[in-house]
């Protein structure tokens, strides 16, 4: 069973960094992409950031970038998402997600199409 959950959450303010975790069972995160997505309140989700293929090319969204790291310790099975400088705009709950197995050589064509998704952690920026 394919488990995904997400940890670091909190309220900070604007400037201020957090780092989440998403720490996976049932999967091993060097052969699923995975990625985060968030969802504010009123809003559609929307991909932050993903890892697009096997050698670990990026992608972010316009307003993460520069901000924003995704990162993955496969020892450890987990992914990281480090979010620096976080703005009034950046709160959301922040889901992880992945998909696969994949084979050898893949790549993403986009950030989407997740098929395992974690419960959500809410992330608050307010001064």
């Amino acid at each position: 069973q394919v488990q995904l959950v997400e940890s670091g959450g909190g309220s900070v303010q604007p400037g201020e960094s957090l780092r989440l975790s998403c720490a996976a069972s049932g999967i091993t995160v060097n052969h699923y992409a995975v990625g985060w997505f968030r969802q504010a309140p009123g809003k559609e989700r929307e991909a932050v950031s993903c890892f697009m293929r096997y050698n670990g090319a990026t992608f972010y969204q316009d307003s993460v970038k520069d901000r924003f790291a995704i990162s993955k310790n496969t020892v450890k099975n987990t992914v990281y998402l480090d979010m620096n400088n976080l703005k009034p705009e950046d709160p959301a709950v922040y889901y992880c997600a992945a998909m696969g197995p994949l084979g050898t050589g893949w790549t993403l064509t986009r950030c989407a199409d997740m098929e395992y998704w974690g419960k959500g952690i809410l992330v608050n920026v307010s001064s």
